[in-house]
């Protein structure tokens, strides 16, 4: 599925839904850029799949921007239309993540 993302992002075949929105101008380590969307999805890795997601399984990916910040995007992928749905965009935060792709234990 990463490809099929990568490729949409490639294209311009995307939909950023109005929650992603907010979390990419709202986000507590500074607003995000839809350019470190895009390269963090270049050189992105799917961490976790939520294959029960409706109306679209989605899935979780970790890539780093130009500048090396950390980009976790949950994305879904409408085989149909051949678009990307970008879920939401977040930069994970370091005390919770180890390295930034296992959620550490509270």
């Amino acid at each position: 599925m990463i490809n099929k993302i990568q490729k949409c992002f490639e294209t311009d075949s995307l939909f950023y839904t109005q929650h992603s929105r907010f979390e990419i101008k709202n986000e507590e380590f500074g607003e995000i850029f839809d350019q470190e969307v895009y390269e963090a999805i270049c050189n992105g890795e799917i961490i976790k799949e939520y294959p029960q997601d409706k109306p679209y399984p989605s899935v979780l990916i970790f890539g780093r921007t130009a500048t090396n910040r950390p980009l976790h995007i949950v994305s879904a992928y409408d085989d149909e239309e051949n678009l990307t749905i970008v879920i939401t965009v977040y930069q994970p935060n370091p005390k919770l993540w180890m390295e930034y792709k296992r959620r550490m234990k509270q």
